[in-house]
């Protein structure tokens, strides 16, 4: 029994809120309407006898009123009066209507009824006839009463018993009860019909306030359910978010390492530039500066002049190379400039320092740019050109730059040979320090190379 109160308790649960309140709230609903319509419906049926009863004891008591004579003081009614009464009841509307009839003393005795055999008898006093002499008018509806002669004369017919006191005039004293039954069919169908509106006014309120309860609840229910794929997208995606920003930060550490590596591998190039070029050519003259070509005043000025010219020329070698190295340290100033001029000088720049033509394809222009990405292309492209002049001699140099968007597109190419990009070591600073430097700042590297030429291609999202 507990794991099918379980299993259903589980089903419940799992239904939607709207399915839920449906169920529950229909079964609810349903409970307290036939609780209110059962109650509802009492009161009518008590309202609708206890006016017919008030109506009917009314009438009855204007007839027989004057009739009867002073109750105080009788203890058996004399024979005119019992045959008036007779009489009374037994003839025109009120003889219809009435069935049984009796009039009852305080002490349980019968003064008068129409069964003869009753008259003068002591019954014990029940409830309704109690009440009947604490001045209140008691009223009952039956269909059938078996505990009455009203059913022998009758049969099986609808009744209304009413036990109305019987007050002194002049003192508003109950001196006697009248019991009497009437036939009520009519109110028979009063009270089905008075039960059936009640019953469909109970169910029609019922209904519209579940309906209108149900529609908001739906309502509700959508808009959770709404809410709750929202949710859900919104929490996917904030995992797929979590997801990338993990890989980033991953990214950016390693390359961050990477960095730390290629800047040390440039700082150790940058002093084997030096050492093998500036440094070689400044010892050579500073040499030359001791010879005794020099330090020797007997050694003719011709011999000295060349000497000198030596150490000239050596000199002028090594500050050329100072030069070189530096221009590709130092940048030009480009945080004003937009995307079309920084391309354009770094294309100057090559051209002037090698004398190779590039092919120049621009597509509009980009002002908007951070300065980190201004300088990751100006390298770029510096870097793409130099290689392309050093591994291709500069043949089909081109450089192209794409707008996609909120995308930029940036490709350096040649027509040389090829090579192979498997074959590029880690400490390659070319090459490795660009993909590290593009991609800390989000973009991508990509390199198509072959016999007919390398293309590289630099893509960054605005």
């Amino acid at each position: 029994m507990t794991s099918i109160v379980q299993i259903l308790v589980q089903r419940f649960n799992s239904l939607s809120l709207a399915r839920q309140f449906l169920l529950a709230g229909g079964a609810v609903t349903l409970l307290g309407m036939l609780a209110i319509g059962a109650f509802v419906t009492e009161l009518i049926e008590k309202a609708v006898t206890r006016n017919a009863a008030a109506s009917t004891a009314l009438y009855v008591d204007s007839i027989i009123a004057p009739v009867l004579p002073d109750m105080t003081t009788t203890e058996r009614l004399d024979e005119s009066v019992e045959r008036a009464l007779d009489e009374t009841l037994g003839q025109g509307a009120l003889g219809r209507r009435l069935v049984a009839f009796r009039l009852w003393r305080g002490d349980g005795t019968v003064l008068y009824s129409n069964d003869k055999t009753l008259m003068g008898q002591v019954i014990p006093v029940g409830e309704d006839l109690r009440a009947a002499f604490a001045g209140q008018m008691v009223s009952e509806f039956e269909i059938d009463d078996d505990e009455h002669a009203a059913s022998a004369v009758i049969g099986h017919q609808p009744l209304l018993e009413i036990y109305n006191p019987i007050l002194q005039p002049w003192s508003g004293e109950v001196v006697a009860v009248a019991e009497f039954y009437e036939v009520a069919e009519g109110l028979e169908r009063d009270l089905a019909e008075a039960r059936l509106k009640s019953w469909l006014a109970v169910a029609l309120v019922t209904l519209g306030f579940y309906l209108l309860l149900s529609v908001i609840v739906f309502r509700g229910s959508r808009t959770i359910d709404a809410q709750k794929l929202q949710l859900e997208t919104q929490i996917a995606e904030l995992r797929q978010l979590l997801d990338q920003n993990q890989k980033l930060s991953s990214r950016v550490r390693q390359a961050a390492q990477r960095a730390v590596d290629l800047n040390e591998r440039f700082l150790r190039r940058i002093a084997a530039d030096l050492h093998d070029g500036p440094a070689q050519l400044i010892g050579y003259a500073s040499l030359r500066i001791d010879s005794k070509s020099i330090t020797d005043v007997t050694v003719p000025a011709a011999d000295r002049g060349r000497e000198v010219q030596l150490i000239k020329s050596s000199l002028d070698e090594a500050m050329g190379e100072i030069r070189n190295i530096c221009q590709g340290l130092v940048l030009p100033e480009i945080e004003a400039l937009s995307t079309e001029q920084v391309i354009r000088r770094v294309v100057q720049g090559h051209e002037r320092r090698t004398g190779c033509p590039v092919a120049l394809e621009l597509e509009g222009s980009r002002a908007d740019l951070p300065l980190g990405v201004k300088i990751c292309l100006y390298r770029f492209v510096q870097e793409g050109l130099h290689n392309s002049w050093r591994h291709a001699g500069g043949r089909g140099q081109s450089v192209r730059q794409l707008n996609q968007d909120d995308t930029v597109i940036v490709q350096v190419g040649d027509s040389g040979g090829g090579f192979d990009p498997s074959a590029i070591g880690s400490d390659s600073l070319g090459l490795s320090g660009l993909r590290e430097r593009i991609e800390s700042l989000g973009g991508q590297l990509s390199i198509e190379t072959g016999p007919r030429g390398t293309v590289l291609t630099m893509i960054w999202k605005v």
